[in-house]
C-alpha cells in the first residue's frame, strides 16, 4: 500500500470472521510431524514484522533451533525446569499438573526461540526511557501476530514458556544484550478445539476477568 491508497473497508463478514480467528486461536501442544514448506515460515516471520513496537524499534530477534543437539538442549532445560515446578506444585494439584501435556518439542516440526534485543538502536530509545520493559512487549505483540497469522494458514502454535531463560541463552549462544522472550513451536495440529486443552483437562477455565473494568 502506498500513501496515495484508500484504507480498507472491514466489512460484517470481516469482522465476524476476525472475531472466529480470535476465537479458535490455541496453544497447540499436540502436532504432527508433517513438515511445513520455508516459503510458509518467511510469510509468517514478514507478517510478523507488521506488528506494532516502541519508537518503531522492531526488538524481536527470532532463532530457528533445528539441529538435533540444539534441540537436545532445549528439551533437557525443560525437563529439568518442570520437575522443578511439579515440586512446587500442591499435594492437591501434583498429580493433575503431571498429566498436562505442557510442550510440543517432540513433534513440532518447527521451532523458534524469540529473544528482544535489549541494546537495539533503532527507535532511538524514544518512549521506553521510562518503561524500558517495552521493549519485551513490542517482541509480544510480534509473537501474536505471528500466530494469528499462521491460524490463518492452518499452522498451530505452543508457546514453551517452562524453560531457564540464561541457561537458553547460553546454549543458543545468542548475544548478550538479547534477553530471552518466547520458545514457540510451529507445526500442524493433531487435532482443533476452540476450548483451551487446560480448560479441558481441568486446570483453569478462563474467567474473562480481564475485561473488568475499574473506573478511578
Amino acid at each position: 500500500m502506498t500513501d496515495t491508497d484508500s484504507p480498507p473497508e472491514f466489512d460484517t463478514g470481516f469482522r465476524d470472521g476476525f472475531e472466529a480467528l480470535l476465537r479458535w486461536r490455541r496453544d497447540v501442544r499436540r502436532f504432527r510431524s508433517d513438515p511445513i514448506e520455508p516459503a510458509s515460515l518467511d510469510r509468517l516471520l514478514d507478517l510478523a514484522d507488521l506488528a506494532p513496537s516502541v519508537g518503531n524499534s522492531q526488538p524481536w530477534r527470532f532463532v530457528s533451533v533445528g539441529t538435533p543437539e540444539a534441540r537436545r538442549r532445549v528439551r533437557a532445560n525443560f525437563e529439568r525446569a518442570n520437575a522443578e515446578a511439579l515440586a512446587d506444585q500442591t499435594q492437591e494439584r501434583r498429580h493433575l499438573y503431571a498429566s498436562l501435556k505442557l510442550a510440543g518439542l517432540d513433534r513440532a516440526p518447527v521451532h523458534l526461540a524469540v529473544f528482544t534485543d535489549s541494546e537495539t538502536e533503532q527507535g532511538h530509545g524514544l518512549g521506553r526511557r521510562t518503561m524500558p520493559q517495552t521493549l519485551e512487549h513490542s517482541t509480544v505483540m510480534a509473537i501474536h501476530t505471528l500466530w494469528l497469522a499462521a491460524r490463518t494458514l492452518g499452522i498451530g502454535v505452543g508457546w514453551v514458556s517452562i524453560l531457564d531463560p540464561d541457561r537458553l541463552c547460553a546454549d543458543l549462544r545468542v548475544p548478550a544484550g538479547w534477553r530471552f522472550t518466547a520458545y514457540l513451536c510451529l507445526g500442524w495440529p493433531e487435532e482443533e478445539h476452540a476450548d483451551p486443552e487446560l480448560e479441558r483437562a481441568g486446570w483453569q477455565s478462563r474467567t474473562g476477568r480481564g475485561r473488568d473494568l475499574l473506573r478511578r
